[in-house]
């Protein structure tokens, strides 16, 4: 495939055009002899050009065609090219979308809780669902059983919460004291590499973990009953008079915990 050819041009368009730059403005039928275009396929081939702006149609009988300045036509094939490339990234993106929503953990009919083993993939989607639906504010508590399980368990559920975040977001993130003190740098970073407002502070009480988003849900993980490490699963409330009462009862703590990010 050549240059033009990927920017748009099939292999009788390129050939035509090329004719016309070597040749200067000519009839249909001076066209199709020196670029081997059929004469069947000239009259289309021109036509094409024409409606795209690569050639231009002057006036006479036979009509003659000229070739657009080289830098004029590569400038608006590009143009043509990007146009469908947008287009089709808008496509695949309300592809990836519902992809998403598709893959997404559903609750049972009977209950709103998901299984999600720490660092689990059921985990991991379902903190990138949570950050999807955010629109303003989420507030979570950072505790067990984080504290007790190694970073590297749950990286990939940090890693899948701040890559879904947009600068719009304010994040607060109450965190346990012994959870910070086993942090590595890496988690700061992630806290740091986007748009979204994030602040980070430390309390020496023990929490269980659970997140509340635009003061509407709440999601509560459940420690695993045998392994302080582990988690069972999340349980999900969509009850906003239920959040907001629990970010109000977590205000105080808040106030007095003490800040850890941005240092």
């Amino acid at each position: 495939m050549t240059e033009l050819e990927e920017l748009g041009l099939s292999s009788y368009e390129e050939r035509a055009y090329r004719a016309l730059l070597a040749s200067g403005a000519a009839t249909a039928r001076t066209v199709s002899e020196t670029s081997g275009v059929p004469t069947g396929r000239i009259y289309d081939v021109l036509n094409g050009l024409e409606a795209r702006g690569i050639v231009d149609v002057l006036a006479g009988d036979p009509r003659r065609y000229a070739a657009v300045e080289p830098e004029a036509a590569v400038d608006r094939l590009l143009a043509e090219r990007t146009r469908k490339l947008e287009r089709e990234e808008k496509r695949y993106r309300t592809l990836a979308d519902a992809v998403r929503s598709d893959l997404a953990p559903t609750p049972p009919t009977d209950g709103n809780f998901w299984p999600a083993p720490l660092g689990s993939a059921d985990a991991i989607t379902t903190l990138r669902e949570q950050v999807k639906t955010a629109d303003e504010r989420i507030f979570a508590v950072v505790g067990l059983p984080y504290e007790n399980a190694p970073w590297e368990r749950y990286r990939a559920e940090l890693e899948a919460f701040f890559g879904g975040m947009d600068g719009d977001l304010e994040v607060e993130f109450l965190v346990s004291a012994a959870l910070v003190e086993t942090l590595p740098e890496d988690a700061f970073e992630l806290a740091a590499n986007h748009d979204a407002t994030v602040e980070v502070r430390r309390t020496s009480e023990g929490y269980v973990s659970l997140d509340v988003v635009d003061g509407k849900a709440v999601a509560i993980d459940i420690p695993h009953p045998c392994f302080d490490d582990e988690r069972i699963g999340v349980v999900d409330i969509r009850d906003e008079t239920f959040a907001t009462r629990l970010e109000r009862q977590f205000e105080p703590v808040w106030n007095d915990a003490d800040p850890v990010f941005p240092r």
